[in-house]
């Protein structure tokens, strides 16, 4: 089946925090600078592999707040001191997390075209910083705090539905664009969305930092960059 053309959407949601935040590479960068400090060498990759174990417990707090719970969960596993002001030292690197390089020029241009929105697991606090460095592109925003959940609970996008329905429009208006294929690609197709999946570890093994899918879901666009999806928009556009 073919995807429907990007020039029949009214709308573009987005996942932030790896989509069009650097979330790996932030926290890898801060978790690095606390393990020098320790005199410990840290291996990237080891680090979010315990990440991941430690973020999905059954006692795990909303993002980013609970950076400072998983750094005591993960610590000693990497060699590093698990004082509790670390942690609250790599919750506060949040702040400083960048966006993927074409994440700020993709967005401006796709903004000329569509309503864009975000969707985020992260809390308002940590969306406020996000927003800034992505040059406040969004039309609307939904966050953790708002909606009470997290993706990839239908109840979240059912939130975002409502939204766009007072502007007279429905979910059949919206692209869905994310890379995780837990939180975002699996449940978009389960509620019948059209969705997009940027998937920013094409060049790397695994999931990463993300929860592996219990099984994976072809997207309707794929893409491995932000800008491959504007320049697709601008080209149908043409």
């Amino acid at each position: 089946m073919t995807a429907r053309p990007l020039a029949a959407f009214r709308y573009m949601t987005f996942d932030v925090v790896g989509t069009l935040i650097d979330f790996e590479g932030g926290l890898i960068s801060a978790l690095s600078q606390i393990a020098a400090d320790q005199g410990v060498s840290l291996d990237g990759e080891e680090a979010l592999t315990h990440y991941r174990a430690a973020r999905y417990m059954p006692d795990a707090l909303r993002f980013p707040d609970d950076l400072a719970r998983v750094y005591t969960v993960i610590a000693p596993k990497l060699g590093l001191d698990p004082a509790p002001a670390h942690g609250e030292r790599l919750k506060a690197s949040v702040a400083d997390w960048q966006p993927f390089a074409d994440s700020v020029e993709a967005l401006a241009a796709l903004k000329k075209t569509y309503r864009l929105i975000a969707m985020t697991n992260a809390q308002r606090w940590a969306f406020e910083h996000f927003n800034e460095k992505l040059g406040h592109p969004f039309h609307a925003a939904f966050t953790t705090d708002d909606t009470g959940t997290e993706k990839p609970d239908p109840a979240f996008f059912q939130q975002v539905f409502r939204f766009v329905e007072q502007e007279d429009a429905d979910k059949n208006a919206i692209l869905h664009v994310a890379q995780s294929q837990y939180h975002d690609i699996g449940i978009s197709r389960s509620l019948g969305m059209t969705n997009c999946w940027i998937e920013r570890r094409h060049a790397q093994p695994g999931y990463g930092g993300t929860i592996e899918p219990a099984q994976f879901t072809k997207p309707d666009y794929h893409f491995t960059s932000m800008a491959g999806l504007a320049a697709a928009a601008e080209a149908g556009a043409a």
